[in-house]
């Protein structure tokens, strides 16, 4: 459910009335992640690596206070759920949005996410989940890439996690993470702590 609420009454008041009027208020940050665990899960579990990610994703906000509230249209509310959004190529060459329930059982999320993206693919339809607080992802996987700069728009606020194609070494496989978020937000010490918690929540992950 989404709510309003007043941002003197939260820890971003400061942060609100410094940035919400800002032309260019997103930040980006970028690290390079150790994704061994999740290419050795995919392979032997025939699970995608971009669902594996996207539940990581969702696992390492929801511990994250500051994840689970928006500013939007001027206002700030606050969420008491997360979705994972997650491009889809349909079966017409386009593509959509998908937005998947985060939910702390990995195998559920897989269910949803096969569903749902099977779903789209087929009828070329968006699937949202206004209610929740949507986390975006966008994965560009054609080539490897250093880093990614989202574009901002005040139709979307969201915080944001891209990656392109991950690289594969003798001993590990790393993958570049850009990870962009609004500065009323967040502040970059949770933008920080959160691709900290990303990369241990993939490193951790055991099926």
């Amino acid at each position: 459910m989404k709510t309003e609420i007043k941002p003197e009454d939260t820890n971003r008041a400061a942060a609100f009335n410094l940035w919400m009027k800002s032309p260019m208020p997103m930040v980006t940050l970028v690290k390079t992640l150790d994704v061994s665990n999740l290419c050795k899960i995919s392979r032997k579990k025939k699970m995608k690596f971009t669902m594996l990610m996207c539940w990581c994703v969702g696992k390492a906000a929801a511990g994250i206070e500051e994840f689970m509230t928006l500013p939007e249209d001027g206002s700030l509310f606050k969420y008491d759920s997360l979705a994972i959004n997650t491009i889809v190529v349909n079966k017409n060459g386009g593509i959509n949005s998908c937005d998947v329930s985060f939910v702390n059982d990995l195998l559920q999320f897989n269910d949803e996410y096969q569903h749902l993206t099977t779903k789209v693919i087929e009828e070329g339809v968006s699937v949202f989940k206004p209610e929740s607080m949507i986390i975006g992802t966008s994965a560009m996987v054609q080539t490897e890439l250093d880093c990614i700069v989202n574009q901002y728009t005040e139709k979307f606020a969201n915080p944001m996690v891209m990656w392109g194609k991950y690289r594969k070494g003798i001993f590990k496989t790393m993958l570049p993470v850009s990870f962009q978020f609004h500065h009323v937000q967040m502040d970059g010490m949770q933008g920080a702590m959160f691709l900290e918690k990303l990369q241990e929540t993939i490193k951790s992950l055991r099926i």
